[in-house]
């Protein structure tokens, strides 16, 4: 049915085009939402709908552009400040979104989303105290939460613990809506007596042992409370914490595992620092980095002794872990970085990375603006075997098996002897699609293939196991 055959009736067109999306024809609902906005530019709950459908797609500078759009037309909407407030944050601009969020309360001071996208604000700028007072406003009494279901068939359900403090694996990516329905639970306010919603397969989706302990014990409640089969079982995550990765890793042949320490930030503060770490084996250059953050955030390199309590106050929270310095750099004195994803048992490449800076990430790398590191990481993802060597792939091989998850990531260098060394292996890696645009395109396939190996490992586990 045409939306002509809807008349003019701009509610009624905005429910089709709802219904349209609803079972995956994204597209379709799409042209109907702009068609709309071309007739009334102010009409709500069309922006309100286009621009969740932008942000959820991909598109989400166009979503900030329609969400702007909404809080302009409807300033009074809590909603509206809500979704730009959402969006902003994401985009790593905390004051602009925190002032929509204050917005959004003091127009609807219990709104449930503006409490709960507060207190993500928050805790990312490192007020634990203020983060957890919003999330207890946001969560008690909405710890449930059903993603929309947009397949046409009987959906598989997926029931999916978080932590709402963020320490998640980022699953979206790989969690098709026209064929899983999700329901999330957050673990700090969902009861060890509340019911449990139906569902097929289990996926913990809390990611970061040292960031999300307690949501992770209570996690340990819903799996033994359920008769479906398990991703990633909240005691193997508890087991993947930074220090306690580090001791889990050691005695691998082919591996490097630096030494991690976790500290009390005050015994860093003073004027015996270097004694603290020398009683621990460490000296400088180490690193400090505040558990529980990810990206590179509150991680830092100190080269002098000297600059070692200036640094470790600067960083939030009591506990710091104090990380032997590994150089994996290549001929050219450039860092370099790869990333695997472990997933069902098997490895799959996922990126490489060159820096002029020790602290390698893919997003600040150089890789971008240089040809020649691209081919390098092409050769990488190409054949993972020829680029790093024998060595360094049982080294892989051995640190996915002693992770012990369904679903995992590590981040590692190569050294000159072959081995590997490990910055990072846990749950919360993320499988990062390319853009589109053509210089990544030798990206794409590495991307896809680690989503469609999780996509796939869930439909069998959800399949095979006993039904809730």
């Amino acid at each position: 049915m045409g939306d002509q055959s809807l008349g003019g009736d701009a509610d009624r067109r905005c429910r089709h085009a709802r219904q349209l999306d609803e079972l995956g024809r994204t597209e379709d609902a799409k042209r109907i939402y702009l068609d709309i906005l071309a007739d009334d530019p102010s009409h709500a709950a069309t922006l309100n709908a286009l621009g969740g459908l932008l942000y959820r797609t991909g598109y989400r500078s166009a979503a900030r552009t329609v969400f702007a759009q909404f809080v302009a037309c409807h300033p009074g909407c809590a909603d509206a400040r809500v979704h730009l407030g959402n969006v902003l944050r994401l985009a790593g601009e905390p004051l602009p979104a925190r002032a929509e969020f204050a917005a959004a309360l003091a127009v609807a001071p219990g709104h449930a989303r503006a409490h709960q996208g507060f207190g993500d604000l928050l805790a990312e700028a490192g007020d634990e105290a203020g983060a957890w007072h919003h999330w207890r406003l946001g969560y008690t009494g909405h710890a449930v939460h059903g993603w929309v279901y947009r397949g046409a068939r009987a959906p598989l359900r997926v029931l999916m613990p978080i932590s709402v403090a963020n320490g998640n694996i980022a699953a979206r990516v790989f969690l098709d809506d026209t064929v899983f329905a999700v329901t999330t639970l957050a673990m700090e306010f969902f009861g060890a007596s509340d019911a449990l919603p139906a569902h097929d397969v289990v996926l913990n989706a809390i990611g970061d042992a040292d960031l999300c302990r307690d949501a992770l014990v209570a996690a340990e409640g819903v799996v033994a409370r359920s008769c479906a089969a398990v991703i990633n079982a909240p005691a193997r995550v508890l087991a993947t914490g930074r220090a306690a990765i580090g001791e889990a890793l050691a005695g691998l042949e082919d591996v490097a595992v630096p030494q991690i320490v976790a500290l009390e930030r005050a015994a860093l503060m003073g004027g015996a620092a270097a004694w603290v770490l020398a009683r621990h084996g460490l000296g400088c250059p180490v690193l400090l980095r505040a558990p529980g953050f990810h990206t590179g955030r509150h991680f830092v390199k100190v080269e002098r002794a000297a600059d070692l309590a200036g640094a470790a106050a600067a960083l939030p929270g009591e506990t710091v872990l104090a990380i032997a310095f590994f150089a994996a750099s290549g001929a050219d004195g450039k860092a370099r970085k790869g990333r695997v994803m472990v997933v069902d048992g098997r490895i799959y490449p996922l990126h490489w990375a060159v820096s002029a800076d020790w602290k390698v990430h893919y997003f600040s790398s150089e890789m971008a603006d240089n040809a020649a590191y691209r081919a390098e990481e092409a050769r990488f993802l190409g054949d993972m075997r020829g680029f790093l060597g024998a060595r360094a792939v049982r080294g892989l091989q051995a640190v996915a098996g002693r992770l012990g998850l369904d679903y995992g990531g590590i981040d590692f260098g190569l050294l000159e002897d072959g081995r590997i060394v490990v910055f990072e292996a846990n749950a919360t890696m993320a499988i990062v699609r390319p853009a589109d645009e053509a210089r990544w395109l030798y990206r794409r396939a590495a991307s896809d293939v680690a989503v469609l190996a999780a996509q796939t490992m869930l439909i069998r586990k959800a399949k095979e196991g006993v039904l809730y």
